[in-house]
Formats: C-alpha cells, structure tokens, sequence
C-alpha cells in the first residue's frame, strides 16, 4: 500500500501545482480563492503528499448557512482519477474537513473531458479510414472517459446526469488549438471566410480594443447590461467586477472594443465624394458616346458602372448620416462590445462578454477575440477557451445557436466535460435538504 500524507497547502505551493497539473485552471489558484474569500466563503487549499511530492491539491469551497452548509469544488480537484488508490484517498480526506467545517454534502465539477468532439459536435473517428476533423488536435481520445467517471462514482458520488444546457461551470465548451501557429497570419487562414470577413470589416470601420482600467469599468458593465436584457439572464453588478479586476490583477484583462466614429465619418464622407464625382463622369461619358462605330458596348458598360455608382453613393449617404447621428446622440467613441478574459499558465479563458447590439455591422466581438488569440501567440499559450456553449448542435433554432456559430467561425474543438457530481457527506442532513427543496419545490 502507498504512503500519502494529506495537508494543507501554502498558496504559493498550490498555485505551482495548478501551473503545471494538465488539469490546471483559473479557478483551481489562489487568485479565484481569494476572490470567493472576499465574498464571505471559506477557502481552503488542500493537497496529497507521496513520498514529499505533490501528486493531487485542490481548493476547498465551503458555503456556511444557518441551517445547513454545503462544500464545492470548482474545476477540480487536480487530480489524477485513472489513480484510483490516489482518488479515493483525497475524497476520504476532504470528506472529513468537509464534515467537520459542517458541510451536509460536497458538489464538484470535475476538470475532467469526458469526450472530445469536433467543432459541430460529432463524436472522433475510431479507426484511420475516417480522416481526422480540422481543428482537433492530433491524438486526441476518440472514447469517452469511462474510468475517471466510474472512479468518482466508486467514491460515493453521484452524478448529476449528462445534460445540454449552458451551465455556469460549463459541460460543453469551446477550444482552439494553437499549436504550430506562428504568426497571425497562419492565424487568420486557420478561422472560416466569415469570420476573417468579420475582422476585415472591425478594421475598416476603425474598430479599436482596449484593455481598459478600472474607471472604465462602467463601459464594459453596461456592455454586459445590454446583452443580459436581451438574452434573458440576470447581470453580475458592477461590484463584482471590480472585485475581480482588483484581485484577479494582471491575471484578468477587461477588453473594450470602441468604434472611432470621426475617423469611420470621414472615411464614408470621402468614399461619398469619390462616388459622387463618379456619377458626373460617367454620366458626361455616356451623354457623349455615340452607338455608332462600335461603341454600343462600351455604352452598355458606362451605364452599368453608373447604376452601381449610384447605388453605392445611396448607400454611402445612409453611412453619413447613421455615424452623424450616433456621433450626435452617443458620443465621438463608442463602446460596442467587451469582454473578460482570464489568464492561466495552461490557457487564456474567454470569460464573460456583452455587445451593442444596434453596432452589431461593426463586428466589434470577433475583433476582441482576434486580437486575445494574436496576444496567446505572443504569450505562447496553445489553449484558448472560448469557455461554454451548450451541447445541442443539431437545433438551428436553438437558443444557443448564435453563440455556438460564433464560435465555431474561430475553427476549433469541443470538449464535453463530465459534469456536475454530489456527495452526501451527512447523509441524513443532506437527505433533509433533498425532501425541504422537493417539498418547497425549488
């Protein structure tokens, strides 16, 4: 039998450990602790020993409540679950600190995949006759992760079932693979036709991102505000965002993608009068042609590029006028999409977002993205998460449908998490719970 040894951690210790873990992320470090810390959440970081090494630590949630308190691990624990001598010995331990910090029962969210997809959803081919999707990085598994699943539940857990929502520690998530990529230019051929289509567009219409400083956290709230009305949910308050942008510090980067509109006003006024001195003359070229002599085609020519002329100088008045107008009743720089990214030693996390949507044509989104995946080839970080979707793929009338196509435009991956899993760890409180919440029916 294994000698290990279960302990509390030093923070420093265990954010070395999550750095270099393959299963390592964001809220698995002392950072996300901290910040749960300040949200009147007692945190503790725990790990195992063997033979002085560090093989498996986590952070431990618990939620205190006068009636019953219940314990959580987000994203973890880091932890080998194939090692079923080394799991079953962490899950005894914390157990017993969740029981004794009076915990009726022990949720996690295991940083676990337990399938790999391709970027619509479909399961890996098993065999070589089928050529591997584009996207997936080789040597992915094509089966699902039965043994880690099995592991958990030979611990006592018991799972919340293999659904397809859209969770808050998603199942279903987004992964673009970066490795081997050098440049943004190799970025680029690597995204669909649209979506380069949609970074061409935020270029031209003088779409720039910022990483914006804790006084304009109001421009990326507000951004957030718009897309939580519109979709349906409720908003995290302003607070909470300074929260994280004070603790999270150089780890969190809060992105603003502002449109110049002096710069796109004059732009559209200059392709006005280029137009507009089109028009004259082909307009004179055709009033002096003649149809004889073979000029007949040349005519039929003439007046096709007047007619698009035309169409084109229509189109750029209605410019001039819709940016005078934003400029007149929203300002001369115009916050039309944010978001918050995550750095982590493994990956950059795509985190929370929101968008004007009256400047949906600026294509403001896919530009923030764009640039966060330029800075992970600067960086040299090869996982970039576009964080969660939900699972249903096959539903063009899905709710989610939007946000999926958004993503898959980037060309990457999905990888199916194993999901929620409960622990009674006092069974009959925990029972208790169960029958008020069916009674209550909430």
């Amino acid at each position: 039998m294994r000698a290990f040894t279960f302990t509390e951690l030093p923070e420093a210790e265990f954010d070395a450990f999550s750095a270099t873990h393959p299963q390592g992320n964001f809220q698995q470090t002392h950072l996300m602790g901290n910040v749960r810390a300040k949200s009147g959440i007692q945190v503790t970081y725990l790990g195992v020993r063997e033979e002085g090494s560090l093989v498996a630590a986590t952070a431990l949630m618990v939620h205190r409540a006068r009636l019953s308190s219940f314990a959580e691990i987000h994203d973890g624990p880091l932890c080998d679950l194939h090692d079923t001598e080394l799991t079953s010995y962490l899950f005894d331990n914390i157990k017993r600190v969740a029981k004794a910090a009076g915990a009726a029962q022990l949720s996690i969210t295991p940083e676990v995949v337990y399938q790999v997809r391709d970027s619509f959803g479909k399961t890996l081919p098993a065999d070589d006759s089928t050529p591997w999707p584009e996207g997936v990085p080789a040597g992915m598994p094509a089966t699902p992760d039965t043994a880690s699943f099995e592991a958990l539940v030979g611990c006592g857990f018991m799972h919340e079932g293999f659904d397809q929502a859209y969770n808050a520690i998603p199942r279903w998530r987004y992964v673009k693979d970066l490795t081997g990529i050098g440049s943004e230019q190799e970025l680029l051929t690597t995204y669909t036709k649209n979506t380069r289509r949609d970074i061409r567009i935020a270029q031209d219409s003088f779409v720039h991102v910022e990483q914006i400083g804790r006084d304009q956290l109001a421009d990326y709230h507000m951004l957030c505000e718009l897309s939580s009305e519109k979709q349906g949910f409720d908003n995290r308050p302003l607070s909470y965002f300074q929260l994280l942008f004070d603790t999270l510090g150089d780890a969190a980067e809060f992105k603003v993608a502002y449109i110049d509109m002096p710069a796109y006003l004059a732009a559209w006024e200059a392709k006005r009068d280029a137009l507009a001195a089109d028009i004259e003359r082909l307009e004179a070229t055709i009033a002096g042609a003649g149809e004889e002599q073979g000029q007949f085609r040349s005519h039929r020519k003439a007046q096709r590029q007047l007619n698009d002329a035309r169409e084109k100088h229509q189109s750029s008045l209605k410019r001039v006028e819709s940016a005078k107008a934003a400029i007149e009743s929203q300002g001369e720089r115009i916050p039309a999409a944010a978001a918050l990214f995550v750095w982590h030693p493994r990956e950059c996390v795509y985190l929370f977002s929101g968008s004007d949507q009256r400047h949906a044509p600026f294509c403001a989104a896919t530009a923030i993205q764009h640039e966060m995946l330029c800075e992970c080839l600067e960086r040299g970080i090869t996982r970039y998460n576009f964080y969660g979707i939900n699972g249903v793929f096959d539903d063009p009338a899905d709710p989610g449908r939007g946000l999926l196509e958004f993503k898959q435009g980037f060309n990457g991956y999905v990888e199916e998490m194993m999901g929620s899993f409960t622990l009674p760890v006092k069974p009959a409180t925990y029972a208790l719970k169960q029958l008020a919440h069916k009674v209550l029916r909430r």
